[in-house]
């Protein structure tokens, strides 16, 4: 699998990664083993591979670590990953599936995939993985839109804090607008966002307000 020669990892089972690659829509037509195990343990893996990664190269306090590890294990970032890797592209989904393939499936392959690599290979090899390709992501401060808008509400529910989300612009023709939205926190504005949907300008002053919130 080029994927794994690009890190240097030389495959010893090869079930594995077809495993991670499946999903439960395929498994049901075929009657194998889908990627949901490996998912479950991936997860994991990655959770403490990045945990690590803070600890060892920052001085945030527990909850700062926890905020920041979030925003490179969300479902945003985990689809980036796969994508990046080409992993979207080789997901065996069922006839049914197959015009569906969401981000939600292929965020799931990356952490089954790297479940896979952790059995295939041990700990230090994932880790040299995941320091390879996920860490520049980190120390890049690539930003991922995920539900920010949770979050913000989450965080401000915890202050007893009031959240409103207005409309500051709206421009273009009726089939190409772009809007501009704020996030109000007690009637103080913490962050706009640009988007051609409100919805998608609504997660992107979420997540200006959430960042400026967690410093």
């Amino acid at each position: 699998m080029k994927i794994l020669e690009k890190y240097g990892i030389v495959m010893k089972n090869e079930s594995l990664y077809k495993i991670a690659l499946t999903h439960s829509s395929y498994s049901n037509e075929h009657e194998s083993e889908n990627y949901e195990r490996l998912e479950f343990l991936g997860d994991a893996v990655l959770q403490l591979i990045i945990s690590d990664y803070y600890y060892n190269n920052s001085d945030y306090l527990e909850g700062d670590m926890s905020k920041k590890r979030a925003s490179f294990v969300c479902e945003a970032a985990l689809a980036t990953y796969s994508k990046d890797l080409g992993l979207d592209q080789l997901i065996r989904v069922g006839k049914g599936q197959s015009d569906n393939v969401n981000d939600t499936i292929v965020a799931d392959v990356f952490e089954s995939f790297l479940g896979a690599i952790y059995l295939d290979q041990g700990f230090n090899v994932a880790k040299s993985f995941i320091d390879q390709f996920v860490i520049p992501y980190i120390e890049n401060e690539q930003h991922f839109f995920g539900d920010y808008k949770s979050l913000l509400q989450e965080m401000v529910q915890t202050d007893k804090k009031s959240l409103e989300y207005i409309l500051l612009k709206e421009e273009g023709p009726a089939h190409d607008k772009i809007f501009t939205v704020g996030v109000k926190i007690d009637d103080m504005i913490y962050g706009t966002g640009v988007g051609r949907s409100k919805k998608d300008a609504e997660q992107k002053a979420a997540y200006s307000a959430y960042m400026k919130r967690a410093k």
